[in-house]
């Protein structure tokens, strides 16, 4: 059954078209129009876009709306300011009478699902951001964008020809025919190019450190406009914010491998088959954090006090850390016995539970007969997944920097350090370190952990 085409009204007068499929006790979720290419209609004649919109409405209510001056929605627009296309969002959660819901914006409206959350905290359950950026000016400014634009302005059907390529992915040519329909149908050429002018005027990083709503950033890998490295900045900046990197090069969340990222939002939002908390299997070629944790002296401990009572320790070595991985969203890899191999698809969340994990045993420790003594190592890279496990140099080199720890000490590699950059974490330059089977020396950080007083 088709959806129904109803229309809000924003506060400057703009009439805004939108739609709503699916139902269930699932969080409702907005699903943010690619501006200036939106037709909430004309959507519904390609057959992915169908399955993907249909899936994701399986357990909520989904929405969705065509933004001014493309669509459904009013049209002769000159105003495209951040500013009034929240109000358009606006407007539909009012429509809609929305009180708690979830916001899913890709590339040119993630700055826009930025500014809403920021002013409206209270009303939203998670941020979604898919293959997105914060500052237009930094889009505006690629040199291959730049050169787009020129041929906007120059000759419209080449553009619209070569859009549908770029945004669907070179191999989607079929898809890209459709899409230049598409595209043509959505919006008019003075419309696109203000909405464009207006586009590389908004600025929203300043905002980003105080994003309380719990994000979701999602980047194809061989996407490029923008590339990968804007979804590591934004999970850089964004406090707790959580990263995953699917494979592909389509900005389309629908096309490619659309049931990966149908996964991940159920995920993420939480009516997935599985908490996002609970072990999950590792995603090819995903961007990850790998935690490695190993008990000090464990042969020692084995021969002292025999293989029971050994194995005893062990056991609360096993739920100490398993509880703090819930607790912070970290999946277990693999157990070895005396140690734990996880991941993390956010460096801030390994680096609360290492710190976490730490504290739990020196609390178990103050009453415990036999005190266990954990050394924890982290880094982070693109792993290699394979059968439920990871493998690579990202792995590798995790498992080294735990074994130059000392017990109680956490150490990680620079590239977490920087990842995490601006949030409340201490570290301590331990210097260049020579890591066994590497030919040249890694830097390495303490992190700090212990109250201070």
């Amino acid at each position: 059954m088709e959806p129904s085409i109803q229309y809000a009204q924003t506060s400057d007068g703009v009439s805004i078209a939108y739609s709503t499929i699916g139902g269930g006790e699932g969080t409702p979720l907005i699903d943010m129009p690619l501006m200036p290419w939106s037709h909430i209609q004309l959507s519904r004649q390609l057959p992915e876009w169908v399955r993907y919109s249909d899936r994701l409405a399986e357990k909520r209510m989904v929405v969705r709306y065509d933004g001014r001056g493309t669509g459904l929605s009013d049209h002769n627009i000159t105003d495209f300011s951040l500013d009034s296309l929240v109000l358009d969002l606006e407007a539909v959660v009012d429509a809609v009478g929305l009180k708690k819901f979830a916001l899913m914006a890709w590339l040119f409206t993630g700055p826009v699902a930025i500014a809403y959350t920021a002013r409206h905290p209270e009303q939203l359950s998670h941020l979604l951001l898919w293959c997105t950026y914060a500052s237009g000016r930094e889009y505006a400014d690629l040199t291959a964008v730049k050169a787009f634009q020129a041929l906007r302005r120059q000759a419209w059907e080449i553009y619209t020809q070569t859009g549908a390529h770029a945004l669907l992915g070179w191999s989607a040519a079929d898809h890209a025919r459709w899409y230049v329909e598409y595209m043509q149908q959505s919006t008019t050429q003075d419309e696109a190019a203000a909405f464009y002018e207006a586009n590389a005027q908004f600025e929203t990083t300043p905002l980003l450190a105080q994003l309380r709503t719990p994000t979701l950033i999602m980047h194809r890998r061989d996407f490029m406009f923008p590339s990968v490295d804007a979804a590591r900045t934004l999970a850089s900046r964004i406090p707790n914010a959580h990263l995953t990197i699917l494979d592909g090069a389509s900005a389309a969340p629908f096309l490619e491998d659309s049931e990966t990222v149908i996964r991940a939002i159920n995920e993420f939002v939480g009516e997935g088959e599985e908490s996002a908390t609970q072990p999950e299997p590792p995603e090819a070629g995903a961007f990850r954090t790998i935690l490695f944790t190993d008990i000090e002296e464990s042969t020692a401990l084995t021969q002292r006090l025999g293989d029971a009572k050994a194995r005893a320790v062990l056991r609360n070595h096993e739920r100490i850390t398993r509880e703090a991985l819930k607790a912070h969203g970290g999946s277990e890899v693999k157990t070895m016995g005396d140690g734990f191999m996880a991941s993390f698809p956010s460096a801030t969340k390994a680096l609360e539970c290492a710190i976490a994990t730490q504290r739990a045993f020196a609390e178990h420790n103050e009453s415990a007969e036999e005190p266990i003594q954990v050394r924890i190592g982290l880094n982070a890279g693109e792993p290699i997944a394979e059968e439920d496990d990871l493998f690579g140099t990202a792995v590798i080199t995790a498992a080294r920097i735990c074994a130059k720890a000392e017990g109680g000490e956490i150490l990680t590699s620079d590239t977490v350090r920087q990842i995490v950059a601006g949030k409340d974490f201490l570290f301590s330059d331990r210097g260049d370190v020579a890591l066994r089977g590497f030919e040249d020396p890694v830097r390495l950080y303490e992190v700090r952990w212990r109250e201070e007083g």
